[in-house]
């Protein structure tokens, strides 16, 4: 189980998307957050437009 696996289990928060924030902004930190399970994924330093773009998507997507 990932480290944040257990979002992912219970009913409750199953449907609850996850997005990653980290300063490791190379192509294959990026890949390896979205194969980890990852709904997306943000960098250092956070541009506030896209987080928001980011929450919207992935709140639509469920």
């Amino acid at each position: 189980m990932n480290v944040w696996g257990w979002l992912n289990n219970p009913p409750l928060t199953q449907t609850i998307p996850v997005v990653a924030v980290s300063a490791n902004a190379m192509p294959i930190d990026i890949e390896r957050g979205i194969a980890a399970g990852f709904d997306d994924y943000l960098t250092k330093p956070i541009d506030m437009l896209d987080l928001h773009d980011k929450i919207d998507r992935n709140l639509r997507k469920r």
